[in-house]
């Protein structure tokens, strides 16, 4: 028996290799380079060394060339495609950072890595110590025994014994017959054709192996049995292929894979080639220094999260939060409702590692309340005068939160000097997620513990003021502690970029209360008119389904996707256009609008899908909206959501309803005015083409804009008439050259769009940038810097970066490409209306002359006093055109009505 303390670990490093790859979203290095399957499998090995704590490991890689398995079946494997580039390339800086971080590496010949580890576990068995093999490929099952754990760190599940026989019917000692029957067709194992998992395990149970069900094989019926016995001869052979081997011949010995100290300066180098912060601050947060050869791990402080239930702790801890010059400060809800949720509990921390959580209505499993707890309104009264001081010290993550769940006990937070989340959105506004939980994975390297963890799941899941006291604390108390130590870390990389903290300090933190402020306010609906509207839709609806049974000759649901394939390309013969990833025939938007000529039953389809979705989405769901309080409908604005820094809504989504249809229009009819008030829209003309004419520099463009001209008429001109004349179809052709370069449109784009060939497509894009050199000349230059610098830069210093510009796809560098020529126009036009949000809040909102109730794409929507409508009209418009000097003026277009519709 060995006396080493943890188990043995085997990585089937070729497995989470290939899984990383495929799992995790292309991630780039600085230099090009794909990096997500080395995120993957680095954070899989560090998740293992951590948890595990082994003493011995080993990661094992298949080595190129052929196996064994090659010369006992030369078709093994034979239809598997080349590995992709993305993924070849990714190899070798896997193995090196496997050696930095000290983990004994093997790469065997002539042996897969499935044999490798197949006979270090077995040696291990044989000096009866635990194993853990890591790894995502079942064929493992077959080696899973008391004391063998398979555990797949990807997805967290572990397989032991009694899982392989309640997962497959059969004892891993079986698996390998299971397998042969079954074949594997990644692998070219042909097994018994038609013979599935089910009918292997079914006749592994009645037979007991695969010598048995040979014998038996004149007995089983059907074409199945035939297929059996015709398999018979090659079955010994699949049997073989799937063994994994236990007695290879390897060059160590399983005493021999001892981890290694890291090589710290080696793992920073390729942490710095690879873009990898969090193996840079793996290192960081574990101590790591070099000195003398020898590498010394300093262990990570203890958190200090304290519950306060008495009112002397909590006297104390407030005048420390008062005199404190920054205080994390975070809000535990009843729910995630903005307008509704109650206060729970607040937590605080002053410094990294240490807080305390509060509790104040926490109920027991029957609503009754848990004692001992402090009054949440004495509490509140208590806290008041600090949580409105405005002075800046309070640190919160996603603050207008919080602000939503104060103001629901009657409380304006006041003094926000850091967000964590905007803070994180300034400087990666590309990345995916900036909660609470993946930051703290992303920026500490700690784990946070999730409200999953403590709350469960789905329909079951607790409200937090279900949750007990004494698990409540820690998840509360972390939060504020997290939020500390995220802002304190965040805020040192902006001030690195003085234009980014510049668009952080004077933008976006800005921008909370004023976006709060719209929320609270909300906008009047007008549900009977809603609901006369629905009714119009349901008959549309209707009437589409009968025209469309009639036409199919048969009843079927135009909301299914199979039954649809079924009519159109099955029953009625139509050419297929697109297919999904799975070369499926498509019914997408593309797929049917591509069969629009083609069959008039794919139109009603395209427009009963566009009814659907707008009477469930807004006409049926707008309603469920309105605030049993206010009578009114409050839609979320969100600042940390898209790349270019534009702001996006939900509950309900207010940039998605459809402007373009009469239907869609409606619906803004219903967006009204309060009794005595107007609407008054206020909506940026052509301001991306305005900010284009800027950033280039053209004179053609710039004079056009300042002499007042119709841009696309002028455009129109220029490419279509040569000065002369110009019609209404020319003028519209010109629209979509003038948006359509600028977001990187093709010939062949602008062909499909207006209705040309794409040879005459192209010399109308030639003879664009004839007559306006400088757009062309800011494109090349835009992409040559972009590639030089790895980001665009809009006027205001706000960052886009695009590590896809060195991918070696091309199709995705070509679309890096056309963002980093758009981005600085969508980014500038973004900053420019927040700006003037910003000033408008301060003037019009504040003082109580009007309301800023929705922003959707470059259009502000304001409730005034009706007889002040005009006078408001023209303030707002005055403000909105000196939220930013560019050299051609900006335009607002001005309209007040009843409603959104009538406004706009």
């Amino acid at each position: 028996m060995s006396d080493r303390n943890g188990p043995v670990i085997l990585v089937d490093g070729s497995s989470f290799l290939f899984r990383a790859f495929h799992a995790l979203p292309p991630l780039n290095a600085p230099d090009g380079t794909p990096t997500g399957a080395i995120h993957g499998v680095v954070n899989m090995l560090l998740k293992m060394r951590r948890e595990a704590a082994p003493s011995h490991m080993a990661v094992v890689f298949d080595a190129p060339g052929k196996t064994f398995r090659d010369d006992i079946y030369p078709d093994y494997k034979a239809h598997r495609p080349p590995l992709p580039d993305d993924l070849r390339v990714q190899i070798e800086p896997v193995h090196a950072l496997v050696r930095a971080l000290g983990f004994p590496l093997l790469c065997v010949e002539g042996v897969e890595a499935d044999d490798v580890i197949g006979t270090l576990m077995h040696e291990a068995r044989e000096n009866g110590e635990e194993v853990i093999v890591a790894t995502a490929d079942k064929d493992f099952a077959q080696l899973v025994a008391p004391g063998v754990t398979l555990v797949n760190t990807m997805s967290n599940k572990t397989t032991d014994v009694a899982a392989v026989e309640e997962k497959y019917g059969i004892h891993p000692g079986q698996f390998i017959d299971f397998l042969a029957l079954v074949g594997d067709k990644v692998d070219n194992i042909p097994g018994v054709p038609g013979c599935g998992p089910k009918t292997a395990t079914k006749w592994i149970n009645q037979y007991g192996s695969l010598d048995g069900i040979i014998r038996h094989a004149e007995e089983i019926k059907g074409k199945v049995g035939q297929s059996l016995r015709d398999s018979l001869e090659f079955l010994p052979i699949s049997r073989e292929l799937v063994t994994i081997r236990t007695d290879c011949d390897l060059p160590v010995r399983l005493n021999e894979l001892v981890i290694e100290p890291a090589d710290v300066q080696t793992g920073l180098a390729l942490a710095d080639r690879y873009g990898l912060n969090s193996l840079r601050r793996w290192f960081g947060e574990q101590g790591l220094v070099e000195g003398e050869g020898v590498t010394e791990t300093v262990e990570r402080p203890e958190a200090d999260y304290r519950t306060i239930t008495d009112v002397a702790a909590l006297d104390q801890w407030i005048e420390r939060i008062e005199a404190a010059p920054r205080v994390a400060f975070d809000t535990e809800t009843d729910s995630l409702e903005p307008m509704q949720n109650r206060v729970v509990g607040l937590s605080f921390a002053i410094d990294p590692h240490e807080a305390i959580y509060v509790p104040l209505a926490h109920v027991g499993a029957h609503g009754e309340r848990v004692e001992p707890q402090l009054d949440r309104d004495e509490v509140l009264a208590r806290l008041k005068p600090w949580l409105e001081d405005e002075r800046p010290t309070k640190i919160l993550q996603n603050a207008k939160f919080d602000m939503h769940a104060l103001a629901n006990h009657g409380i304006t937070l006041a003094g926000l000097v850091d967000d964590s989340m905007l803070e994180s959105y300034v400087l990666d506004p590309t990345a995916s997620r900036h909660d609470m939980d993946t930051l703290a994975s992303r920026e500490l390297s700690h784990q946070t513990t999730t409200f999953e963890e403590i709350a469960g799941k789905g329909a079951k899941q607790l409200t937090f003021d279900q949750i007990e006291i004494d698990v409540a604390t820690p998840y509360a108390a972390e939060d504020a502690d997290i939020t500390l130590q995220l802002a304190d870390r965040l805020r040192a990389r902006l001030a690195e970029t003085p234009s980014l903290m510049a668009v952080y300090e004077e933008i976006e933190r800005p921008l909370v209360p004023v976006l709060f402020s719209m929320e609270r306010a909300g906008v009047a609906i007008d549900s009977e008119q809603l609901a006369r509207q629905g009714e119009a839709i349901a008959e549309r609806i209707a009437a589409i389904e009968s025209q469309a049974h009639e036409i199919a000759g048969e009843a079927f649901n135009l909301g299914s996707t199979k039954q649809l394939k079924s009519i159109l390309f099955e029953r009625m013969g139509l050419p297929v256009k697109v297919k999904t990833p799975k070369g499926e025939p498509s019914t997408n938007e593309e797929a049917l609008s591509a069969l629009v000529d083609e069959h008039p039953l794919a139109q009603l389809i395209l427009d009963y899908r566009g009814l659907t979705k707008l009477k469930t989405t807004y006409i049926d769901r707008l309603p469920e909206r309105i605030d049993p309080d206010t009578g009114r409908v409050h839609s979320m604005f969100h600042q940390a959501v898209t790349a270019t820094g534009r702001l996006s809504s939900s509950n309900p989504n207010l940039q998605n309803i459809p402007v373009r249809t009469e239907e869609g229009r409606r619906i803004r009819k219903a967006f009204v005015a309060s009794p005595g008030h107007k609407l008054v829209s206020a909506d940026y003309s052509q301001i991306e083409l305005r900010i284009m004419a800027h950033l280039s520099g053209d004179e053609g463009l710039l004079k056009a804009f300042e002499q007042g001209e119709d841009i696309h008429r002028a455009t129109a001109r220029e490419v279509f008439a040569d000065g002369g004349e110009v019609s209404d179809e020319q003028r519209r052709a010109a629209k979509a050259i003038n948006f359509g370069l600028i977001y990187g449109m093709s010939a062949f784009g602008l062909a499909r769009q207006i209705g040309v060939g794409r040879t005459e497509a192209q010399d109308y894009i030639d003879r664009y940038f004839a007559r306006y050199p400088g757009v062309a000349r800011y494109m090349d230059e835009t992409r040559a810097r972009a590639h030089e610098r790895g980001f665009v830069e809009t006027v205001f210093g706000r960052r886009l970066y695009l590590p896809e510009l060195k991918s070696r796809n091309g199709q995705r560098r070509q679309y890096a490409e056309r963002t980093a020529i758009n981005a600085p126009m969508q980014g500038t036009a973004a900053d420019i209306i927040k700006r003037a949000m910003l000033a408008l809040h301060a003037n019009v909102v504040k003082t109580g002359r009007a309301r800023m109730i929705i922003q959707v794409h470059d259009e502000l929507i304001f409730e005034v006093p009706a007889d002040e409508a005009i006078s408001l009209a023209d303030e707002i418009e005055r403000t909105m055109i000196r939220a930013a000097d560019l050299r051609v003026p900006l335009e607002v277009g001005i309209g007040i009505g009843e409603s959104w519709d009538e406004a706009h």
